[in-house]
């Protein structure tokens, strides 16, 4: 396999402030990690690149990230809400975040790469059209797939979140629309609040958002379960031109901000199964961005793991 990273210290410089869970040594410790693996000189690297306005616009308000290099700017220790603290370097960082998964799926769509992993922060699937939310700026999950339709001419395009904490703006963005199946995993009932069984899209969306909310102490077995019997029947009747992977590893049993018990091998295994959907559906095409995963160590050791089954097929 050819797999595509990007990874950068630019991403470090996004400063949340003490004792918050979004913070620089969480992508510190998956590199050092990373770069113990023999078979990471491997990785093709890829510059990180700003995203364009008119990108940002594909999902976001007009004046949406006008607001938050505002905010950055002027000192602001927030925006919209206190969890999405920020910095001086914030928006900068925010906007590389996202311009480096769109150079991902680039990668990909012109084949210099089969699949590839964006290891940035901050996260961003809890990003509403106008608002951030959940330490989120940018959705660039939702962009990149605009971005798929827009310039790489894609009809359908699946989103696969497994987060522990449900992707409401993603979900939002898209649950009226046809061309993106939103499949989520998480922890329900817990924060944002959204996610439960019976969203299943709105209108001409009906059918295309598929939330598989998860009780608090499950595990394993019960994710491979809702893969193979809800996930997977859907997804190869969709039959994506290209999946995206909202990745975050915060379902970790180790992790401080949920209560799902998922080992290191699920991640390897929800890995290998994506890989072998878009087998079938899009030639192989699979771009995965950083969300949340809040203990260093079991970060590392999904990341690392993640990464692996992406270069290993």
């Amino acid at each position: 396999m050819k797999t595509s990273i990007v990874t950068d210290p630019l991403f470090q410089e996004h400063q949340t402030g003490a004792g918050h869970p979004e913070r620089s040594e969480r992508l510190s410790m998956v590199q050092r990690m990373l770069e113990q693996q023999s078979w990471y000189s491997d990785l093709q690297q890829v510059k990180p690149t700003a995203v364009q306005p008119d990108s940002i616009e594909l999902v976001h308000g007009a004046e949406y990230a006008d607001k938050i290099a505002s905010a950055c700017q002027a000192g602001d220790p927030w925006i919209d809400t206190p969890d999405v603290a920020v910095s001086a370097e914030s928006f900068k960082v925010a906007s590389h975040a996202t311009g480096s998964l769109l150079g991902l799926v680039d990668e990909v769509m012109t084949e210099k790469a089969d699949n590839g992993f964006a290891l940035v922060r901050p996260p961003g699937h809890h990003a509403e059209h106008d608002t951030a939310m959940g330490f989120c700026i940018f959705n660039s999950v939702a962009i990149a797939a605009r971005h798929l339709q827009k310039e790489h001419g894609l009809e359908r395009v699946m989103i696969i979140d497994w987060d522990v904490h449900h992707g409401n703006g993603t979900q939002h963005t898209f649950e009226q629309d046809p061309s993106v199946l939103f499949a989520s995993l998480h922890q329900f009932p817990h924060y944002p609040g959204t996610g439960a069984a019976s969203e299943g899209g709105i209108g001409e969306g009906e059918g295309t958002t598929i939330n598989c909310p998860m009780a608090p102490g499950v595990g394993d077995a019960e994710y491979r379960a809702a893969f193979e019997e809800v996930i997977l029947p859907r997804a190869l009747s969709f039959k994506p031109d290209f999946i995206l992977v909202s990745a975050g590893f915060d379902a970790h049993e180790a992790d401080p901000l949920g209560s799902i018990n998922l080992t290191d091998d699920s991640y390897r295994w929800m890995t290998k199964v994506v890989m072998n959907l878009a087998d079938h559906t899009c030639d192989g095409r699979v771009v995965s961005v950083l969300e949340g995963g809040y203990d260093l160590n079991a970060l590392a050791t999904s990341v690392t793991g993640h990464v692996s089954t992406l270069y290993t097929g």
